[in-house]
Formats: structure tokens, C-alpha cells, sequence
């Protein structure tokens, strides 16, 4: 078949990454490409078979399996195949055929070696493919190491517009000023432009000290042209430049103009938005408003962890940090309210508390366990208070009631230690839908506050009984199995239609939810009592109960997908909305979005070889 020079050329420029390539380079490229009709119905590729061309869907369909003939996706038009092989040993790993009468455009392995050496953009796109590709882009990896202060400029560090005052005012008129205003530092300014600066400490050490008249021009005393930074530089740039001179002001300008200044009294303020202080300052608090309002700086923290190129699993667990401390301060208050406990007892967290997985958007799940010396009528009104005053108080900080009531203020999650274990026989024995839901929840739990002997109690006995009964692992797959990520046949993004997140799609309970359920079933069946998320898989797989290249690409693709997540919060915090969890596929780049499929389709591969495993349809 024969194709145009000028319409080859045109259907690269519409298809990515090709798009990205330079205008001369497109222009040439035509004529490195030859096309191929495939008949439908027939084989493009077998496993196996000697593969070096990059090999791009025209017109047409292709589906593509792997060797055991499961299927992987389909490609359509502008889609590509074969990079597998051209990074490996020029050898098809899959088999390819063609749905439908297809067209195909072939780039030689030469050629694609050499684009991808001479741009860099189209090289990263091509990158190894499914979760091979997403570990380029995990942060904690090569370029995203040095985001940290890198990604933050001086604009969001400064404060402003600055007080000035100009160069032939008067000393006295200074100090008032500063006195006015509560500040340390004046810019002296000639018109618009910046002359000089002006501290307490020039004020201190070159007039009173030396008994300067206090009627002289500040531009006598002033430090002329002091050393600036513009708007838009680096964080980083400005905390090295007052490190190494020595300075506590540093004025920030755009275009010559004054608009801004960086302080030390900034560095500080910017240091209280860090985990460790704001811990510190919950465990100060004596009321819940002053504790809603220690809490309130979470998304201004959340941001700035994102900024900084932290990890998902490292936002996790500093974010739930703040959870746990504030958790824990509510109890000792409620203590001092109510008095020392009549009995032992464990206050637990569940859910992305209990994994240490919190992000901008979290409620409360917990649960209260006491010991067996509890006597409802002598006891049960102190720990109904206490729960209150805990779950009330974590409402007013901003961890909402959980819609499922699952929380220790309901009487059935309030229960001693005895009751705790009925709940889990009966749910492991008998795992009707209730309780494969309320076990996916409560192996999921953490102690945070009281004698965690209790909770170790419980899960002992728990996590063995569910190890050795295979119809409630058989049931746990299966409750596994109805999160799904939003990923279609055509591998095209299955979105919500209607409501208020029309054409959007949920990266909790359709992105992160389904990795969490396998790594809960794979632990249950190595009997691990690991919770955390990325704990379970490691350990999955040091039991073997996981293959490493199982595990490593659940690793991969949780780590991405969690972080895309925190991304689409920030972002959402940014631009002073309420953050959520649902993303709409136009607000990502072509480049994010081919990842976040790469992402789903592994997850999609995974939960499949489940559901072959126990012979379970997956729903």
C-alpha cells in the first residue's frame, strides 16, 4: 500500500511522541518508514520471533497476548508495539494479530535507536513499557531527587510588598516606621527603584552605638545595592546566598522593583509548615480549636512534601503523623476530663490511618478495644465518653465522621477484647458480603493509643484463622476483584458519566483501592501481619508468596498512581479548591496519561491471574 509523503507526515505530527520531534526532523522521517497491509485475522508477530522494527497501528486494530495466549490490550489507531523487543534481544515477547483489515507504519530498529539518542523527549516516552516505564518516573529516582528546594521559588518564600522608605528620609522617621509597622528591615528606594536597605541592627550598631544625630538622611547609614534575588529564582538560591553572607534580609525584585523580602522570621515560619513541628505543637494544645487549627496547616504541608519530590509512601506516613499525634493528644485530654480508665484499653485506627497511607483527603475509622475485665454497666458510660470526646474531636480537626458509622462512638466497634474475637471467627467461618467488607477494613488496623497488647491479641488469632481457611481466602479475592481500575477493553479510560464528577475517574477507590485489596490478600496468605501497603508487598515476597516481579511491578505502579494522586490534590490545594480524588483525562498530558494506563494495566493483569488463581470471575 502506498502512502503520501505528506500525509505520512502528518499522521506523525498528530501522533504522540512523534508530535514532539523537531519540524526538519518529522520532514525527513517519512522516508525511513515502510507500510504494511495485514489481512484481519492474521498473525503480525509470534513469541519468539526475530522483531526489529517499532511497529505503528495506521488504520485498523491489533490485539496483543502473551505467550500462554492471555490477553494484554488492544491497540488502535496511532498506537505503538514492539519496544519490548527492541530493548531486549530483538525477539517478540507477545504475540501480535491483527483484529481487523490494519495498516502499519514500520520505524527500523536504526532509526528509532537514533531518535531516541538524539531527543530526549521522545526517548523518555519510550522508555521500557508497563511498570518497567513507570520506575523513570517514580520521584526518589534520577531527575526527581533534586526537586526538593529546586522546585520551590523565592515568591513562596517571601513576604510582601515590602515596607520602604526613601533615601533622604530621616533616621527617626525610619525607626518609627519599623516601629509602625513591627518590622526589622526598611528598603530605601530612589523613585521606583531599589537604593538600599535598612535594618534594626544598622540602627542599633551605626547610630546609637555611635551616636549618629537621629535627623540623618537613612541613605548615610543604609547598606547601598544590597545583594537581591528575583521573583521567580530558587528557594534554594536564596537560603544559600544568606547562608553564606551571613545575612537575615534578602529583598526580592522583579524587573529592578522591590516586591518582596525573605527573612529569617520567614525560614522559621516556613519551618513551622514541617511534620515535626507541627507534632510538637499538638502535643502543646489544650483545647480541640487549638488543635483544628494546629491541623489546618496539613494541605499547606502537603503541598510543600509534593514540591519537594517526597515519595507517596513518605507523604503517607508524615501526614498520618499528624493524625496519630493529634489522635493521641484528644485521648490524654479526654483522660484529664474523665479521669484514669476503670481498665485497660487499645483506641485503634483503621483504614489509611491504620496503613499509614493518609493524603489531603481522609475521614476517621477506629475502633475501641478493652480488656476482658470491662463490665458494661460499671464501665461502659466512661469509654462511650471517651470515644465522644475522641471521634467529636477528630470531626472538629477536620477528620470527618465516618459515613459507615465505623467508629469507636458506635457500640458495636466498642467492644472488649472477647467480642473482638467473636467478630473474626464469625467473619472468617461465615464470610458472607458483610463480612468480606468489614474484613477488608479491620485487618487493616494500627493501636495508637493504650496497651497494645490488645490489638496483638486480636490479630494473632486473626490473621492464622484467615491463613488457614481457603474459602474465606477464596471470598477475599473475590471482594478484591470488585475494584476495578478504569481501564476499557481498547485500553481507553472508563469515566463516570454524570453527577458532580462528570467524565472523571475516582484514583482512590479505582486506582489505589484495587492494589491495596491484593496486597492485603497476598499477606493474609503468607499469614503476615504487616499493614501498610508497600510493607505487605515486600514482605509478600520475601515469603514467596508474591514473585518479585510481582511484587516490584505492584511497588512500581502503587508508588505512581498514589503520587499522581497527591499531585491532582496539591494541584487542587494550589488553586484554593477542596482537594478529592477524581481526575479528568484532559487535565493530564499525553505523556501522563499513557503512563497512568501503563499503571492500570498491570494492575488489570495482576487481578486477573487472581481471579484464574481461585477460579474467581472478576467483576
Amino acid at each position: 500500500m502506498e502512502v503520501g509523503h505528506a500525509e505520512m507526515r502528518d499522521f506523525l505530527a498528530a501522533t504522540h511522541p512523534f508530535d514532539l520531534l523537531p519540524e526538519q526532523v518529522l520532514a525527513a522521517l517519512p522516508d525511513k518508514l515502510s507500510t504494511v497491509r495485514v489481512d484481519g485475522g492474521s498473525t503480525i508477530l509470534e513469541p519468539g520471533q526475530d522483531s526489529r522494527s517499532l511497529f505503528l497501528v495506521r488504520t485498523g486494530a491489533v490485539e496483543i497476548c502473551s505467550p500462554d495466549g492471555q490477553l494484554l490490550t488492544h491497540l488502535s489507531e496511532g498506537a505503538a508495539f514492539g519496544v519490548r523487543a527492541l530493548h531486549s534481544d530483538r525477539k517478540a515477547p507477545y504475540r501480535a494479530a491483527a483484529l481487523e483489515d490494519t495498516v502499519l507504519h514500520l520505524l527500523p530498529d536504526t532509526e528509532f535507536a537514533r531518535l531516541k539518542r538524539e531527543h530526549p523527549e521522545f526517548d523518555q516516552y519510550f522508555a521500557p513499557m508497563g511498570a518497567e516505564r513507570l520506575r523513570g518516573t517514580q520521584p526518589g529516582t534520577g531527575a526527581a531527587d533534586q526537586t526538593s528546594l529546586l522546585s520551590v521559588r523565592t515568591s513562596d518564600l517571601m513576604t510582601g510588598p515590602p515596607v520602604t522608605i526613601a533615601r533622604d528620609a530621616s533616621l527617626r522617621t525610619a525607626a518609627r516606621r519599623m516601629r509602625e509597622h513591627g518590622i526589622s528591615c526598611l528598603l530605601v528606594t530612589e523613585g521606583e527603584s531599589l537604593a538600599g536597605i535598612l535594618t534594626s541592627r544598622d540602627l542599633r550598631d551605626r547610630v546609637v552605638a555611635e551616636a549618629v544625630d537621629y535627623d540623618t538622611p537613612v541613605d548615610k547609614v543604609m547598606t547601598p545595592e544590597p545583594v537581591t534575588l528575583p521573583a521567580d529564582s530558587l528557594a534554594f538560591d536564596a537560603l544559600l546566598t544568606m547562608t553564606e553572607r551571613n545575612i537575615s534580609h534578602l529583598p526580592v525584585t522583579d524587573e529592578g522593583r522591590p516586591v518582596g523580602m525573605i527573612t529569617s522570621t520567614d525560614l522559621v515560619r516556613r519551618q513551622a509548615n514541617s511534620a515535626v513541628y507541627l507534632v510538637a505543637d499538638i502535643h502543646k494544645q489544650r483545647t480541640t480549636e487549638g488543635l483544628a487549627k494546629a491541623v489546618a496547616q496539613i494541605p499547606q504541608l502537603l503541598v510543600s512534601l509534593v514540591d519537594s519530590g517526597a515519595t507517596a509512601d513518605n507523604i503517607g506516613h508524615i501526614v498520618t503523623s499528624i493524625c496519630d499525634a493529634t489522635t493521641t493528644r484528644l485521648l490524654q485530654m479526654a483522660e484529664a476530663e474523665f479521669g484514669p480508665p476503670p481498665v485497660p484499653y487499645a483506641w485503634l485506627a483503621s483504614g489509611s490511618q491504620a496503613r499509614q497511607e493518609q493524603t489531603g483527603v481522609s475521614d476517621q475509622d477506629n475502633c475501641l478495644v478493652m480488656d476482658d475485665a470491662f463490665d458494661e454497666a460499671e464501665h461502659g458510660p466512661y469509654f462511650e465518653a471517651l470515644a465522644k470526646y475522641v471521634c467529636d474531636g477528630l470531626d472538629a480537626c477536620g477528620y470527618i465522621y465516618c459515613p459507615g458509622e465505623m467508629m469507636a462512638m458506635t457500640p458495636m466497634w466498642r467492644q472488649p477484647l472477647k467480642q473482638w474475637q467473636r467478630y473474626f471467627a464469625s467473619w472468617i467461618v461465615e464470610p458472607e458480603p458483610m463480612a468480606q467488607m468489614l474484613t477488608s477494613v479491620l485487618f487493616d488496623l494500627r493501636p495508637i493509643g493504650g496497651e497494645a497488647r490488645l490489638f496483638d491479641e486480636i490479630q494473632k488469632v486473626a490473621v492464622s484463622k484467615a491463613q488457614r481457611n481457603s474459602i474465606f481466602l477464596a471470598h477475599l479475592v473475590s471482594n478484591a476483584l470488585t475494584h476495578t481500575p478504569p481501564l476499557g477493553f481498547f485500553r481507553n479510560f472508563v469515566l463516570i458519566r454524570g453527577g458532580e464528577h462528570d467524565r472523571r475517574f475516582d484514583l482512590k477507590h479505582n486506582g489505589t483501592v484495587p492494589i491495596i485489596d491484593i496486597a492485603r490478600v497476598y499477606a493474609l496468605k503468607a499469614g503476615l501481619t504487616e499493614v501498610n501497603t508497600r510493607d505487605r508487598l515486600v514482605a509478600a515476597q520475601a515469603a514467596s508468596a508474591l514473585s518479585v516481579s510481582g511484587a516490584r511491578d505492584l511497588l512500581d505502579v502503587y508508588e505512581f498512581i498514589s503520587i499522581t494522586r497527591l499531585r491532582h490534590q496539591a494541584k487542587q490545594i494550589r488553586d484554593g479548591q477542596k482537594p478529592d480524588n477524581f481526575m479528568a483525562p484532559q487535565d493530564m498530558s499525553q505523556f501522563e496519561r499513557d503512563h497512568l494506563k501503563d499503571a492500570f494495566l498491570v494492575v488489570k493483569k495482576i487481578q486477573s491471574n487472581m481471579s484464574n488463581a481461585h477460579q474467581i470471575g472478576a467483576r
